[in-house]
């Protein structure tokens, strides 16, 4: 993914593109850095140019924006050249993956075609991830399966990094989320595992004899849609719309998301108002809720940090204006309430502090 950043019309404000999209867990941030860490490269410059405060770092609680975490990405990209970032046996080197969409855009009928494509394209390079599409004879299920055993990734961020970005670029393929039925992984939860849920947006089993993702054998016969135009546009923002997780998912916790990020940059629609909106009660609403393991008010405070996240690192926006369209009473408040999500302080956030 070489090919530099560029935004098609005007771009987001910090509200809208912290409405859309979920903020990234420091451990992610902390753990990208270790292949190039192990490789004895100074990674201090490359989290400053991708505009996260090194004081994050430190901060078990803290957050990064998507933007922030797709710098940070492109900027250990060319500091390796290598987009496995450090964690393989040997390096892929920048542009690998955009001659891999280019094989595969073109000349694949459908889905199941592109994977196929997908795999024996890597299989060419030493340092690529491996991976293989399966179908088994019985059931409607269908896997596409991962062989990370020669990466050194004791943190499992490849193993994540590279069954999100499958995820979304077959998705992006054939122009449609696709819903997995799970994932699975070939080693113990880990200590961040209920982050888990924010990367796939599906059931997550750990322990299983092996890395794959799990899906409907009939999304695999969706045609490939994307062309050459969609492609330009998609290479000219990697990594950041193959890394965001965005909120498209059928659950009610993210029709109740996007619901209350539809409403800033003026006040969030309480709960009974939610429920009419989307033909519940309100009783009804909380135990949906609930069956999911969240709540309207996990829910908002969650949308609230991505937001406030997304619009302090951004710098356009002033603690007091932000405070006040995330609908609190006063600055102290919404201090407050940030330190809570985060650990830290608003100021903490912003460029140059």
């Amino acid at each position: 993914m070489a090919a530099p950043p560029a935004q098609q019309g005007p771009p987001p404000s910090p509200i809208q593109a912290g409405m859309s999209a979920r903020s990234v867990a420091i451990h992610h941030v902390r753990a990208s850095l270790h292949g190039a860490e192990r490789q004895g490269l100074d990674t201090s410059p490359l989290v400053a140019r991708a505009g996260i405060p090194p004081q994050l770092l430190r901060a078990p609680l803290a957050r990064v924006s998507p933007q922030q975490f797709a710098r940070l990405t492109k900027e250990l990209w060319f500091a390796l050249d290598d987009e496995m970032q450090g964690f393989g046996p040997q390096p892929l080197k920048v542009g690998t993956f955009a001659m891999m969409c280019h094989a595969v855009v073109h000349c694949t009928p459908d889905l199941r075609s592109a994977l196929e494509r997908c795999a024996a394209f890597y299989r060419l390079f030493p340092g690529g991830p491996s991976l293989s599409l399966e179908e088994p004879e019985e059931g409607d299920e269908a896997r596409i399966v991962f062989d990370l055993a020669a990466f050194d990734d004791p943190d499992h961020y490849l193993a994540e990094s590279v069954t999100v970005v499958a995820h979304r670029f077959a998705g992006w393929l054939i122009r449609r989320r696709i819903d997995l039925a799970r994932v699975e992984f070939a080693y113990p939860a880990p200590d961040h595992a209920l982050e888990y849920d924010l990367l796939y947006g599906a059931h997550c089993r750990f322990g299983a004899q092996r890395t794959a993702l799990v899906v409907r054998r009939g999304v695999l016969d969706q045609p490939v849609l994307q062309d050459e135009a969609g492609l330009r546009a998609f290479l000219r923002r990697a990594p950041a719309d193959v890394l965001a997780r965005l909120d498209y998912g059928s659950t009610t916790a993210a029709r109740v998301r996007r619901l209350l990020g539809q409403s800033l940059p003026n006040r969030m629609p309480v709960p009974t108002v939610v429920a009419t909106r989307l033909a519940v009660s309100p009783q009804t609403l909380r135990r949906q809720l609930a069956a999911e393991g969240t709540s309207f008010q996990q829910i908002r405070d969650e949308l609230r940090r991505d937001v406030a996240i997304t619009a302090l690192a951004a710098g356009t926006v002033s603690i007091e204006e932000l405070s006040q369209r995330l609908g609190f009473s006063e600055p102290s408040a919404f201090h407050r309430a940030f330190r809570r999500w985060t650990g830290s302080t608003p100021r903490a956030y912003q460029p140059g502090d």
